[in-house]
Parts: C-alpha cells; sequence; structure tokens
C-alpha cells in the first residue's frame, strides 16, 4: 500500500511540495484515510472544504459523510481543502489541477464534487477550487462530461448568491441525501445515456434536495424578491429539509482521519444531540437544525470509547449547540468517567449553559485536566438579553462564574454580541460592567486559587442578521456604527484584568451582504475572485476596497441586503426554503424581542414553532422535565 502511495506523488506535485510551507496539508497518507481501489468503485465523490487543511479537518461533519460514504464498498469517498496562499501559486505556475489527498486524481476526475457550506465568507474560495480544477463555474456551462457539482451545511438555508454555481443543494441533514444521491448517481452511470437533466430530475424528488436550474427567480422594480416559481412539472414549489427524526439510527463515526497538520480543533468529537431547545433569537443554526433530538448515553459512552481507541485522541469534546440540556447528561459523564482517566482522556463540554452549569460538572470534567470555561451571556443588560431571549440573568452568570472560581479556575471567557436590534450604548457598557463583576467576584470569592490573579476575556462579535431566524427582519448596523460601538466598549473597560477582541466589521459586512442576498450577486463573486478575492475570512486575505470596487462596477448595492429592513410579508431569497419553523413563528418571536418578551425553552413549553411537523408528533414529553 505505501509503495502504491508513493508513487501518486508526480514530478509537478513533488517540486510544489518542496517549496511551500506545511507540505503535510496536500500530502494525505493519514492515519485513517481510506483507499480503494478504483477498478472496484462505482461512485467517486470528492468532499470538499473551502478553507485550509487545518480549518476543515476540525469539521465534524466531513467525518460523519466520509465514514457514511466509504462504509459502501463500492463508493469511495475522498477529501480536498482550498490550498494556501503559497501551493495555490504553485499549482497555477505549475498547472497542477487541484486534486484529492487520497487518489491524487483531479476534481474532474470525480461523479460528483461537494462544498460543505459553513459560512459566508467561503464563497470564493469554492470558486477558487472550481478554478484550480478546471471546472466551469456556472452549472450551465457544465455538460454531463463535468462532476455535478454540489453543496450542502448551514448557509445551504439562502445559498441563492451562489446557487448559479451548483446542480444540486442539499437542505437539512446529508445522512440522509448524500447516500441517496451517490444511489441515483451509480443508478444512472449504470443505466447509461441518462442526460444531466433527467438525473437531476431524478434527484429533485429526494427529500430536502434543491435543483436551482428548475427555479425562475422574478423582481420587482425596487429590487425586491417577486416570485421564485418551479419551470419543471414535478417539482416542489418548496422544498422541505431533510431530518433524522432518531438520531439513535446514526451512531456517531468510531474512526477519525488523524491529521498530519495539527487542526485547529484537533481531537475526539462525539455529537451528543443535534438541534437546541433555547430559541435565542439571533442564533440561526437554533433554528435550523430544529427539533432538539438526542442520543442515548449509551450508544455515546461505546462511540466514544472507540473513538479515541482508534484515534489515540487524548481529548474527548461532547459536541452540539447545548451539551448541557442532553437530558442524560450526568449519566454518561459517569460512564464515561468509568474508563476515560484510566486511559488519560480529558472531557471537554464546548457548549454549555450558564443557567444549568454546576458543580458536579466541573466535578466530572477535570478528572484528567482543566479546560478553560466559556460562557455566552451575549448581551451586557437584561432588557437586551430578553431582546434576544436569551433567558440569562446576571443571578445566573454571578452563580457559575463562583462555581467556577471556587473550582480552581482563574479565566473565563465571555462571549457577547454587539450590533443586536434595539442595542444602545448603555448596552455596550453594559458588556464591559459585566466583566468587571465577573473580575470582582473572583477577588471575593473566599476559595479562590490563591497567588494567581484572574483574566477575564471579552470577545465580541458583530451581530449579522441571519435568514431564518426571527431578526431576518431587521437590518444591520453600519460599519461606521459598529467601529463606534467598538471604541465604546474599549474606553468602558478599565480593568487590566480584562482583555477585548473584537471582530472586524468590515468582514461582517460582507458576511451580511451574502447571508441575504439573492441570484443576482452571483456575478460579483466571480469578478471579485478574478481580482484577487478569496479566503475572505482571513484578516490578512480580506480586500474591502476591491469588494466595494466590484458592487460600484456592476451596479450592485450591497447595502440594499444587509441595512435594509425586510418588510414582514416580504418574498425573501430564501423564502422556497422551509426549515420546519413557520413565517408565523419568526412575525411572532420578533414582535416579542421588540417588546423584550421572553419565550421559555421549548422542552419546557411549546413555542409552536411548527417543527414538530418533521417529527410527525410532539418533540417532547411535557409531562415531565427534560432538563
Amino acid at each position: 500500500m505505501l509503495k502504491w502511495r508513493n508513487r501518486m506523488f508526480e514530478p509537478k506535485l513533488k517540486e510544489a511540495l518542496g517549496r511551500v510551507q506545511k507540505p503535510g496539508r496536500y500530502t494525505g497518507g493519514e492515519p485513517g484515510s481510506v483507499y480503494k481501489d478504483k477498478s472496484q468503485v462505482d461512485v467517486r465523490f470528492a468532499f470538499c472544504f473551502p478553507d485550509t487543511y487545518e480549518v476543515g479537518m476540525s469539521f465534524l461533519g466531513e467525518k460523519i459523510l466520509y465514514e457514511l460514504l466509504n462504509a459502501h464498498e463500492n463508493w469511495w469517498c475522498e477529501r480536498a481543502f482550498m490550498p494556501w496562499l503559497d501551493m495555490k501559486a504553485e499549482m497555477e505556475r505549475l498547472s497542477l489541477p487541484l486534486y484529492t489527498l487520497e487518489s491524487k486524481d483531479p476534481l474532474a476526475a470525480f461523479d460528483a464534487v461537494g462544498f460543505t457550506l459553513q459560512y459566508e465568507l467561503s464563497y470564493t474560495n469554492i470558486l477558487a477550487m472550481l478554478d484550480l480544477a478546471g471546472i466551469p463555474f456556472y452549472a450551465k456551462d457544465r455538460d454531463e462530461s463535468w462532476p455535478l457539482i454540489v453543496a450542502g451545511g448551514p448557509c445551504a438555508c439562502n445559498a441563492e448568491p451562489i446557487a448559479d454555481f451548483f446542480d444540486v443543494i442539499q437542505l437539512g441533514e446529508g445522512e440522509r441525501q448524500l447516500p441517496a444521491i451517490c444511489a441515483e448517481i451509480e443508478k444512472a452511470k449504470k443505466e447509461g445515456g441518462v442526460s444531466k437533466t433527467e438525473l437531476l430530475l431524478r434527484l429533485a424528488k429526494i427529500p430536502g434536495v434543491y435543483i436551482p436550474a428548475f427555479y425562475d427567480v422574478t423582481y420587482y422594480e425596487d429590487g425586491r424578491v417577486q416570485a421564485i416559481t418551479p419551470n419543471q412539472p414535478g417539482v416542489p414549489a418548496v422544498i422541505t429539509k431533510a431530518i433524522i427524526q432518531d438520531m439513535n439510527d446514526f451512531a456517531p463515526p468510531t474512526n477519525f482521519v488523524v491529521p498530519m497538520v495539527g487542526a485547529i480543533q484537533d481531537r475526539a468529537s462525539v455529537e451528543v444531540l443535534r438541534g437546541c431547545v433555547r430559541g435565542c433569537r439571533f442564533c440561526q443554526a437554533g433554528f435550523l437544525y430544529r427539533p432538539m433530538r438526542q442520543r442515548d448515553a449509551a450508544l455515546l459512552n461505546r462511540a466514544a470509547q472507540d473513538l479515541c481507541a482508534n484515534t489515540g485522541y487524548e481529548e474527548l469534546s461532547l459536541s452540539s449547540l447545548s451539551t448541557s440540556d442532553h437530558s442524560q447528561l450526568e449519566e454518561l459523564l459517569d460512564d464515561l468517567n468509568e474508563w476515560a482517566p484510566k486511559e488519560h482522556v480529558s472531557l471537554s463540554l464546548p457548549s454549555l449553559r450558564v443557567d444549568n452549569f454546576s458543580e458536579s460538572l466541573i466535578e466530572k470534567t477535570t478528572k484528567v485536566r482543566k479546560s478553560g470555561l466559556t460562557f455566552a451571556a451575549e448581551a451586557g443588560t437584561q432588557r437586551l438579553r430578553d431582546v434576544i431571549n436569551k433567558n440569562v440573568t446576571w443571578d445566573e452568570i454571578e452563580k457559575t462564574c463562583g462555581i467556577a472560581f471556587a473550582a480552581g479556575y482563574t479565566s473565563v471567557k465571555l462571549y457577547f454580541m454587539m450590533g443586536l436590534p434595539t442595542e444602545t450604548m448603555e448596552d455596550i457598557e453594559g458588556i464591559a460592567e459585566t466583566a468587571q463583576k465577573v473580575v470582582d467576584l473572583y477577588y471575593h470569592t473566599t476559595n479562590h486559587a490563591k497567588g494567581k490573579g484572574v483574566q477575564v476575556t471579552i470577545s465580541c462579535a458583530c451581530f449579522v442578521p441571519k435568514p431564518h431566524t426571527p431578526f431576518q427582519f431587521v437590518p444591520m448596523d453600519s460599519a461606521e456604527t459598529l467601529q463606534a460601538k467598538q471604541k465604546h466598549l474599549l474606553e468602558s473597560v478599565r480593568s487590566r484584568k480584562i482583555k477585548v477582541n473584537y471582530h472586524d466589521s468590515k468582514t461582517s459586512l460582507l458576511e451580511g451582504v451574502f447571508a441575504k442576498g439573492d441570484r443576482r450577486l452571483a456575478p460579483a463573486l466571480v469578478e471579485a475572485y478574478k481580482r484577487g478575492c478569496f479566503f475572505d475570512g482571513w484578516e490578512e486575505c480580506f480586500r474591502y476596497d476591491t469588494w466595494m470596487q466590484v458592487f460600484a462596477d456592476l451596479g450592485i448595492d450591497p447595502y440594499f441586503y444587509c441595512q435594509r429592513p425586510i418588510a414582514l410579508d416580504e418574498v425573501t431569497p430564501w423564502s422556497h426554503m422551509d426549515y420546519g419553523v413557520t413565517h408565523e413563528y419568526l412575525v411572532r418571536e420578533y414582535k416579542k424581542a421588540l417588546a423584550a418578551q421572553t419565550t421559555p425553552p421549548c422542552n419546557r413549553q411549546c413555542g409552536g414553532c411548527g417543527a414538530n411537523h418533521l417529527l410527525g408528533g410532539p418533540c417532547f414529553d411535557y409531562s415531565t422535565d427534560l432538563v
């Protein structure tokens, strides 16, 4: 096997690898990689992550789908990532097409090439990867001789700015859709002579599959969307996302590809639940992944033990949007602690909630080593926390931090957002005041760690209104307003014990444009890429002025998309996409936000969001308290 792998490094690739930093990003051969005999494979799928190897290898979704597809003996799923600047330049110089890490075959040789849409600022990287592969950007320019270009992930909830580039877009959970797509591709190949249009018509029948070419968009003179209508018979007017009704039907992966170059999150990870009960009005993921569904503790324990044994990882993350909302969390931690300390495996819960944090959780997650604690307060005043439905009070923050300090923690990170609807400068001052109160609390905690000071880090993101949330209707703060708020926050912090980090407001503006954009933005993406825009999410690569010039040259007003209120009855670019939550519910929650009224977590009281129809019945047994 090793000799076979070595032969794959052709002279051009060897030359490129000898001239770049971190060649391990591009070599493959990592433990856990899957290799197959191409002559025995019927379907070849290239899973592409449109960012660097280190970022992509942190993505759990790829690990899930990689194991799921490769479980089929006659299918082969391989990986590709966006090359960093030096490797991209070498590949262009040497005319070396973008390839997968396993076979080293170019992307154009595959049956399907899939991209995950994790964040809007990766869109130009998708174009860069297609360009490096020699694949035409637009779906209309690709006939049967080209691979199907497929997309999925959270940004598929409004993929309209990039819809013209894709043949197939998956709404919802890929475990259901991707095997079905591969099965149709296999069937069509064996039949022979199936046209691209016929194959796409077959794929359109799979739940949650969206074929952009089968929909026409019309606009009003003022630029708003007038209608989105199917142009093929039998194609649904509204596409409903695919969903796994019972997460126990899909066990977590028990083997990961272990990266050669350290991933950003280089650890074993098990998804304990999917969805969220909280209903934070700013949080797109909380609405996209509804309803909450959890895996049984016994299943999770077995999977976690197998995963750590197979990969050698010494850190295990229990991941989800809201891990502490798992109804069997204490039981799961007890099960994990039966073997994890003996194997020197530490446990981390990256998504803890302030209101259900306890001494027991600390005790059960620090048997091997302590990791840092992060809490998301999101807003600095109670009024604004009620507006966004955070359902967290200062008393709960105080109690949680007190428990942490008594347990020996000396650093806490607090997440906030700025630019939230109805926000004032008093709310910004509240962020600094909250951090200061946490510092003071440390020194008032009698049993805090002796001889050590406290470090409170404020991490402040710019709020970007997103589709399928109650805040999709609100305009985003201007860059100037956000910068003024950032300046005011820095002036409001007076302690050296408090460190402030905040996001660039200009990248947030671009994120806002593409989050709520439509198909008319596709030419801007192509033009910006041609003028050197890619890796837009990387500060050292972001070219704000170039983007603004592209918009001006093409006659596109970016502020139309992100700084304009959307009418409550307006047709949006994503109106033909059903993620389970009704429009009526989003309107209702938006009005409650303006009145600073909260909605309880939906496992305590059903809020009537509509997502229960995806399960065919109630999401929870309300006769018991699941938390």
